[in-house]
């Protein structure tokens, strides 16, 4: 299944090469498992910085999201269990990436306010000074980049899942709404939940963000998108906030964590995230 050259887990290398984090690890497990998506991975540049440098969930973890999702609907016919696997094979990733960080925020692993000027300017300069292949993100890279690849088969592998019922997620009810093929579709699924089910930021809005990205890269093949400078990104991001009264976490808005992908199903079937649903996919 592995295709990939010998240095293909260098991690700084790809980092380079990539620009962002999120598309690095996209681009990482991709490969891994014999894929290559470059424009759907180009694509997941809105999500580094922790979601347009919200400091949210890191975007190492976006784009090992994606990448599962990737392969989940690769290897199932039925995609009510690709997007099921998907959720499941996150919630490994994220407790991997938490055994090594203590936390999934891009502002607690950084330091810094990415979201400020001032924040920004002095992470740059910090970067500037500790020379790049040794900044905190590409060092972070490094020692995850193995660690989420083994998380990431053993996700796939896991045979633990007890569906009650047809298995629903935010992420890929929006993706659909937005235009998303079927696999694009599960792709996003593991956003579900604030991110395999942990309660951070929002799935859905990652998931309306990475449309409105992968859109763009397909009207501009080879390119990737504006990351700062991103009008209908803003506009999308500033509706969301005006329904959640400017929260991301998902445990916050939906007064709770769901411990299975059942019971988060059910809170959507029962209505939950319809309006934030709504304005997601109005707005795009």
């Amino acid at each position: 299944m592995n295709d990939l050259p010998a240095d293909s887990l260098n991690a700084k290398k790809t980092f380079r090469e990539c620009g962002t984090c999120s598309q690095t690890f996209g681009h990482i497990l991709n490969r891994e498992f014999g894929q290559k998506k470059e424009m759907e991975e180009r694509a997941l540049d809105l999500m580094a910085g922790g979601v347009l440098n919200t400091g949210h969930q890191c975007g190492m973890l976006w784009g090992a999201t994606l990448a599962v999702g990737a392969e989940s609907f690769r290897r199932h016919e039925d995609h009510d269990e690709a997007i099921a696997l998907a959720v499941t094979a996150t919630q490994h990733i994220v407790d991997s990436f938490i055994n090594i960080t203590n936390t999934v925020n891009c502002r607690e692993i950084t330091g810094y306010n990415l979201n400020s000027v001032f924040g920004l300017v002095k992470f740059m300069l910090k970067t500037m000074v500790k020379g790049m292949n040794n900044s905190p993100c590409f060092n972070l890279a490094e020692q995850w980049a193995p660690k989420a690849v083994q998380s990431a088969k053993e996700g796939l592998a896991d045979e633990s899942i007890h569906l009650t019922q047809k298995p629903i997620s935010c992420a890929s009810l929006v993706a659909k709404k937005m235009g998303a093929t079927d696999e694009e579709a599960v792709m996003v699924a593991g956003f579900a939940g604030g991110m395999g089910l942990s309660g951070e930021g929002c799935g859905a809005v990652g998931a309306a963000l990475w449309m409105i990205a992968l859109a763009w890269c397909k009207a501009h093949p080879g390119k990737s998108p504006p990351y700062l400078n991103n009008p209908e990104a803003r506009k999308l991001l500033n509706q969301f906030y005006a329904v959640t009264d400017s929260e991301m976490r998902c445990e916050t808005i939906c007064g709770r964590r769901f411990a299975t992908i059942n019971d988060y199903t059910e809170y959507i079937i029962e209505g939950g995230c319809e309006k934030v649903i709504e304005v997601l996919t109005g707005v795009a």
